[in-house]
This record gives structure tokens, sequence and C-alpha cells, in this order.
């Protein structure tokens, strides 16, 4: 059961407006946590904080919390963004007792608390007002700034990558170069390598040639002194 309380109260002399939540089935030591992370906390931080929780208190938290900043705008005029969350507590309520049955005809009791979740959501005063104001401004005015020297940045960007591509295209000239050279080397030293082994050849040549003419002159030489045996034997 959830009953709303959009009264106009005065928390440390600023204007509030309040929420409750009663009989919230959950229990108070589960909510508090939770509480305790959005308390003080600006309207748009709390919500951020309550979507992204896992605790499924939170839901319920969030609820209340987005009636409060309804009940401020609406009744008082306050818009959500001079909000904060001043103050945000759980009661306990009253405790539901369940049974459950066991072994040997034994039961053991089963309790189903329940809680009272308030939040009070407050104005900011002028000059904490003033104070954001000039926080925002200032975070804007570093972001144009940012922008600015990103636009600068880009033709300084540009002329590095043109230079980075002109080493580049003399770096591969070089090794074109390197590569010709190389080429030309192997190949004068291929030529060179071709005439030594044509030049061997020849010797090679030569030298079967003498030895030919030897083996013939030394088939003659027996041939005539066998000539000269048979006619000595005759």
């Amino acid at each position: 059961m959830v009953s709303l309380d959009g009264s106009l109260s005065r928390v440390e002399n600023r204007e509030s407006t309040r929420s409750v939540v009663r009989y919230a089935r959950v229990s108070a030591h589960k909510a508090r946590p939770v509480l305790n992370q959005i308390r003080s906390k600006s309207v748009g931080r709390a919500e951020e904080i309550l979507a992204f929780s896992e605790r499924s208190v939170s839901e319920v938290i969030s609820g209340c919390l987005n009636s409060a900043v309804a009940n401020a705008n609406n009744n008082n005029g306050i818009p959500q963004e001079e909000l904060f969350v001043s103050e945000c507590f759980a009661d306990e309520g009253p405790t539901l007792k369940r049974f459950r049955p066991r072994a040997r005809g034994r039961a053991t009791s089963i309790f189903k608390r329940t809680c009272h979740l308030t939040v009070v959501v407050s104005r900011y005063s002028e000059s904490e007002l003033e104070t954001f104001q000039t926080r925002a401004e200032l975070k804007n005015a570093n972001k144009n700034l940012e922008t600015e020297a990103e636009f600068e940045e880009e033709p300084k960007s540009k002329k590095r990558k043109a230079a980075s591509s002109k080493e580049e295209s003399v770096e591969e000239d070089v090794i074109e170069e390197d590569s010709e050279v190389e080429e030309s080397v192997e190949e004068d030293v291929i030529e060179e390598d071709s005439e030594v082994e044509e030049s061997v050849e020849e010797d090679s040549e030569g030298e079967d040639s003498v030895e030919e003419d030897v083996i013939v002159e030394d088939s003659e030489g027996d041939s005539e002194n066998d000539e000269q045996n048979e006619k000595e034997a005759n």
C-alpha cells in the first residue's frame, strides 16, 4: 500500500517535499544500504544510482523518489534540477508470521517483514545554485577549449602524415635502387662465373687432345717394335 504526502515542510530552512511508501514488502535492513547511497545526492544522480543498483528494493525507492519530485514540481513549482535528496530513511513495519511444516510433526516460523520508506527532497540554496552554474560554465568552457585544440591539431596531424608519406616514398626509392644495384652485381658475378667455366672447359679439352696424341704415338711405337721383332724371328 502506497500513500503519498505532498505537504511542504522545512528542513534546515529549506523548502522540502516528501513521499512515503507504507507496508513495502521488504525488510528495513535491506532497504537502508540503498538509501544511504542516495542520501545528500542530487535527484539526477540518485536516479542513476537506483537505475544501476542490483538490489530489488531500488525499484520501490525509485518510485518513492519520483513521487517526491512530482509533488515538489506540481505543488510547489520547484524544477527537478534544483532538488536533492535531503532525507531518506526506512522504518520497520508489521511482520507477517507464517509457518512451514518440517519433519516429525514440527513447524518452523517464517517472518515476512515490511517497512515504511520515506524520501524527502529539498531545494538547493541560491548560493549553491550559483556555484553549480559556474561549474557548468567552466565545464562548457573546457569542452570548447578541447574542441578548439583538436581543430588546431588536425592540420598538424595532416602535415605529419604528409611528411611521413614523403619519408616512406624516399625509403621505397632507396630500397628500389639498392635492389637494382644488387641485381646488376649478381648478373656481373654470374657472367664472370660463366666465363671462368668456359675457360676451364677449353683447358680440359686441350688436355684431352694432348692425351689422345700421346696414346696414338705410343700405339704406333708399339706396332713398329712388333714388326721388327717379327723380322728378326724370320
